[in-house]
């Protein structure tokens, strides 16, 4: 009798993993880079990447996955299947990873100039909404959060007035002058 109860709850305990995995979410994650191309037949989006390589990003309205989205950056950005702008440098928000990405949404950066910068976190004033970073040469450089700087992390894209990273963490900052200080704009957690 013990050995059947055993038997019963193993298999009860395998069938409600398996429906919490059936049930996840995706994690929404973000990038930045300039949009190469629009493919409205194939419906794909091809972005050359800051990293210089291409990624073609599959558009969500073919997909039905349930996704774990912050709700100010999606009010904030423009859905896959209404964004047309070629050549529009962008923070794509996407889920998957590898080749097998699906764009959810694209947020345009204006027209910059951009900076980007990679470093070593030294400061972060929460209170003050600045970070500080020391890149290889041992260059300080300082940059203002605001409510629409964009944090990818490695639990998903935040905002950044709920990025919280520790000294000593390896960012990228792309950055912009805004009222005459350095604003993120974006900000990858190495």
């Amino acid at each position: 009798m013990l050995r059947g109860f055993l038997r019963v709850s193993i298999l009860v305990g395998c069938f409600s993993v398996a429906s919490l995995a059936a049930t996840a979410q995706e994690v929404v994650h973000a990038l930045t880079g300039t949009v190469n191309s629009i493919n409205l037949t194939a419906k794909t989006i091809t972005v050359i990447t800051d990293d210089g390589s291409y990624g073609i990003f599959k558009d969500m309205s073919t997909s039905h996955a349930s996704i774990e989205f912050d709700k100010n950056i999606r009010t904030d950005s423009t859905a896959a299947d209404e964004f047309k702008k070629s050549g529009e440098r962008v923070i794509v928000y996407y889920y998957g990873f590898g080749t097998v990405r699906t764009v959810v949404a694209l947020r345009s950066l204006g027209p910059g100039p951009f900076t980007k910068s990679r470093g070593t976190v030294v400061k972060f004033d929460k209170r003050e909404h600045s970070l500080s970073i020391k890149d290889q040469s041992g260059a300080i450089e300082s940059f203002k959060i605001t409510r629409s700087t964009v944090a990818d992390t490695g639990t998903g894209a935040v905002e950044g007035l709920k990025f919280e990273p520790g000294n000593g963490d390896q960012v990228q900052v792309i950055s912009t002058v805004v009222s005459g200080g350095t604003t993120a704009l974006f900000i990858n957690e190495m």
